[in-house]
């Protein structure tokens, strides 16, 4: 009885502990639970809309309806694939030229700025204290025909070069595949610029120590130590520059003329001027799509599991 008389105030006391770690248990969850509904309200939802508005029929006059026809997306893609071809093209170009530009900065500002390292970060991002439509219009000044820049590619043969390669014509610049590469990589270069920072500024610099005590030469330290090390900041910033590149209609549509239209200006010409909202949901789909394959074969082929 004594045992007994014991445990059961013990008992009692216990249960309000029990209702308190439930209570820390699901604090998470009610964390979480703003995001979840954001997400699902701006996100699902309206995908779930664009889905069903592709495989609609109809016009803006006698209105849409939900016949289930997918054969819109063969014909969507069937009559634009040339411009998903030059999109990818040229978000590739400019993914691969933000990684040779951004790469070297990004080192630089890890380990030789000093302390002028955050006036540096601050130059990096200062473009976006602008608009994107402001810092495309820009370019449109930068290579201007007869402009400084023309002329200076024109003395270094460059122009020799890209006209070779079908990026330019002639001694123009502006309204060529250069010119939208040119503000493609510049405005998503902060994108790959600061993963590749966070990614070096992490990397241990007795790591460095240990590879010179080693003997190994900076080359070989960088290829064996640094560059593995940075492979995060390398795949995250290569996604984020190629993805929202990829998808871009602006620095076409400002830079380029009807000969570099990508697979984005087609996609906002049949929903605001054309108004065929099939056409232009069955190609956002189409571009997910294999922006989603092709992301999904590059992480598990530049995992860093595979490289270190």
């Amino acid at each position: 009885m004594t045992a007994l008389a014991e445990a059961a105030p013990s008992q009692q006391g216990d249960l309000p502990v029990r209702k308190g770690s439930t209570r820390k248990r699901l604090v998470p969850y009610w964390l979480l639970l703003p995001g979840i509904l954001w997400l699902i309200v701006f996100f699902a939802l309206p995908m779930v809309y664009q889905a069903s508005t592709s495989v609609q029929t109809g016009s803006l006059e006698k209105g849409f309806q939900v016949t289930w026809h997918f054969q819109t997306y063969w014909d969507a893609f069937k009559e634009y694939y040339p411009q998903f071809v030059r999109s990818l093209l040229y978000a590739g170009t400019a993914t691969l030229l933000c990684l040779l530009l951004g790469y070297p900065l990004a080192y630089l500002i890890a380990f030789k700025a000093g302390r002028w390292r955050n006036i540096v970060l601050v130059l990096v991002i200062a473009p976006f204290f602008t608009s994107f439509l402001i810092r495309t219009l820009a370019w449109k000044t930068i290579l201007a025909d007869g402009g400084p820049v023309v002329h200076a590619l024109g003395a270094l043969h460059v122009l020799d070069v890209t006209n070779w390669l079908g990026w330019t014509e002639g001694n123009r610049v502006l309204a060529t595949p250069m010119a939208v590469v040119c503000g493609l990589t510049y405005n998503f270069l902060p994108f790959m610029i600061l993963p590749l920072y966070t990614s070096l500024e992490r990397i241990d610099s007795r790591l460095h120590e240990a590879a010179g005590d080693l003997y190994a030469t900076p080359a070989t330290t960088f290829r064996k130590v640094t560059f593995p090390l940075s492979m995060p900041g390398v795949v995250s910033g290569t996604l984020l520059t190629f993805i929202p590149a990829s998808g871009d209609y602006v620095n076409a549509e400002l830079l380029g003329s009807t000969d570099q239209k990508m697979v984005g200006n087609v996609i906002q010409s049949q929903f605001l001027r054309v108004l065929d909202y099939p056409t232009a949901a069955a190609l956002s789909f189409i571009l997910m799509a294999i922006v989603l394959v092709m992301v999904t074969v590059y992480i598990r082929r530049a995992g860093t599991e595979d490289l270190v």
